[in-house]
């Protein structure tokens, strides 16, 4: 199996465990003299079956990650990249947006709200990250296509 397939298969298993969390809490409350839709005790046992392979996968997952080296980095050193750069785009995205907000003015003596930073630079600091962003997440993409579990 390759890592892209037990990552699609981890993401799986958490829908999964999300909806079986989801009936166990439909079933348990009943009226008195009223049955369940579902058995609660077969559905926490399902429940524990699907958490426990989920584990294992990603006990798996991790490992691989920590040994697959891209380039000069691991894996899990090219994905932390990955995180911290989604937080940074995230940032200066927002600060340009805000910074690019006019405030109108209706009288000339109304105080003048102006930008705290250069838009123009921000812009294309915001464009460098998001290319660096997407050129790390096609290598983390290819990379996970091409290692086996």
């Amino acid at each position: 199996m390759k890592l892209a397939e037990a990552l699609q298969l981890r993401a799986d298993m958490n829908r999964k465990i999300e909806q079986l969390k989801v009936r166990i809490e439909s079933n348990a409350l009943i009226q008195e003299g009223d049955e369940t839709a579902e058995d609660a005790g077969e559905l926490l046992k399902e429940l524990d079956e699907t958490v426990e392979r989920l584990s294992e996968l990603m006990a798996k997952i991790n490992e691989r990650n920590c040994q697959t080296m891209v380039g000069d980095k691991t894996l899990t050193e090219l994905i932390a990249k990955r995180d911290g750069l989604t937080i940074r785009v995230d940032a200066y995205r927002k600060l340009v947006n805000r910074a690019s907000q006019k405030i109108n003015r209706y009288s000339s003596k109304e105080i003048r709200i102006l930008s705290s930073v250069n838009i123009k630079e921000m812009q294309k600091k915001v464009d460098d990250l998001s290319a660096e962003l997407r050129n790390t997440n096609n290598k983390i993409q290819e990379t996970n296509w091409l290692t086996e579990l």
